[in-house]
């Protein structure tokens, strides 16, 4: 029977979708800041605020994201101010909200598997509510991402020419740092807040073996941001698998593909190595 005769599974993939979408979207911010790892800082931030859900009786989702928000806000204001380098308070906020996580769904009477659930995504439990709000969520971080894109790449670029030439960079580095919050917490119930990083970056990474443009490795990663959710999603309802570990195994794997590729590519162009930092927005070429 196709997968699609199932409700939840249409839930699933809709919810695998805007996943796929969103998490390389912001990811190629992150990638580009070299703050690939927020995303798992942030995630363990996202697990107290879904104990708060459970202890107080709330959305978990909701709660997450509102947790998890604050706490992206203050990881940058310390990074920027430099009471704390950037990977310090990863490790600060890291310990302390997988602490304060498990603590609190200890005293609201969650077990291991409530845990798991979110640690690893429980993709196909997903309800319509949590599908509406997952909707909004992405809405407003693409809508962002990339109607900003020319502001948030020259933040990213180069902070000290971005401040230099007047931009707000402060507002707009906390602003990537509240839409990787945002992502992290809506990708929960579909990869879960362990794996939600790697379909942040390992999509971009793949993007970078074969283009050289921002706009180009944006689009790239988001194609294959969704190709590894959706797949993912497909291929664990045909082998009984669970669909976070999947999706994230499956990104991967696409980029295992796009290495060799990429490096077939750049000895065509003379080039010997991969780049990190992208080209230009307004460059043409890929």
């Amino acid at each position: 029977m196709s997968l699609l005769a199932y409700d939840f599974m249409q839930r699933a993939l809709m919810a695998a979708l805007l996943t796929g979408l969103t998490a390389p979207a912001i990811g190629t911010y992150l990638v580009q800041k070299r703050l690939a790892l927020l995303g798992d800082g942030i995630g363990h931030i996202a697990l107290t605020g879904v104990a708060l859900g459970l202890l107080t009786g709330q959305a978990p989702l909701l709660t997450a994201v509102i947790v998890a928000v604050a706490g992206a806000t203050v990881i940058e204001v310390l990074r920027l101010r430099g009471r704390a380098s950037g990977d310090v308070a990863l490790a600060l906020f890291f310990y302390g909200g997988i602490a304060a996580g498990v603590l609190l769904t200890g005293l609201a009477g969650g077990s291991a598997a409530t845990l798991t659930s979110y640690l690893f995504g429980a993709l196909t439990t997903v309800s319509d509510a949590d599908l509406l709000l997952v909707f909004v969520l992405a809405a407003l971080v693409l809508t962002v991402s990339l109607g900003l894109a020319p502001q948030l790449f020259a933040v990213c670029q180069d902070e000290e020419h971005a401040r230099v030439s007047g931009m707000p960079v402060a507002a707009y580095s906390v602003l990537i740092s509240v839409l990787a919050a945002v992502t992290v917490t809506l990708a929960m119930r579909t990869v879960g807040l362990l794996l939600v990083s790697a379909l942040m970056v390992v999509p971009v990474a793949a993007a970078q073996q074969l283009t050289r443009a921002f706009r180009a490795t944006l689009a790239l990663a988001m194609a294959l941001g969704v190709l590894a959710a959706v797949s993912g999603v497909w291929v664990s309802f045909s082998v009984n698998a669970a669909p976070g570990p999947t999706i994230v195994l499956l990104a991967l794997a696409g980029f295992v593909v796009a290495s060799p590729l990429g490096g077939w590519l750049r000895s065509r162009r003379g080039v010997t190595m991969p780049t990190d930092d992208l080209h230009d927005l307004h460059d043409g070429k890929n």
